[in-house]
């Protein structure tokens, strides 16, 4: 296997994509537990796969460039799962799920975008897999809107 050449942009793009979908799959699992709904639990694990499936491609691209990613920041992944643990604590619904969900995808798709903009040398191979794992977040959101 040979390692590709990239710049830096494609680099830190791919590194922000990397972090973005830990974040997205740690978020799902961390609701999944408590939905009742097996239809919203057929929605999330789907899109748990999509993620793991755009993982998977990025992480082979890192590979590919000679790079080993990036997990998402400490303090990020800290306040995600108390915002989610408090929250299912006081109101184990569906509805909370969905809307950290919903608010979880909000805030992906934005720092997505600022990242591509940040970005804008990058590889169109990486832009690609950013624009598939926005899709993602954006079809994921409309899906759970039903539960809010």
């Amino acid at each position: 296997m040979s390692t590709l050449t990239a710049n830096s942009d494609t680099i830190r793009l791919l590194r922000e994509c990397d972090a973005a979908i830990t974040m997205a799959i740690d978020s799902i699992n961390e609701v999944l537990t408590d939905v009742q709904d097996g239809e919203l639990q057929t929605i999330l694990q789907k899109s748990k796969s999509r993620h793991e499936q755009l993982a998977n491609e990025t992480k082979q691209l890192l590979s590919e460039y000679g790079d080993s990613g990036k997990e998402p920041p400490a303090i990020a992944s800290g306040m995600s799962w108390l915002k989610t643990t408090v929250k299912l604590t006081v109101d184990p619904s569906d509805n909370t799920a969905a809307d950290l969900i919903t608010d979880g995808c909000d805030n992906g798709v934005k720092s997505l975008r600022r990242y591509i903009n940040q970005f804008p040398t990058a590889d169109e191979k990486v832009k690609s897999v950013v624009d598939r794992l926005i899709a993602e977040e954006e079809s994921l959101q409309e899906e759970v809107k039903s539960y809010l």
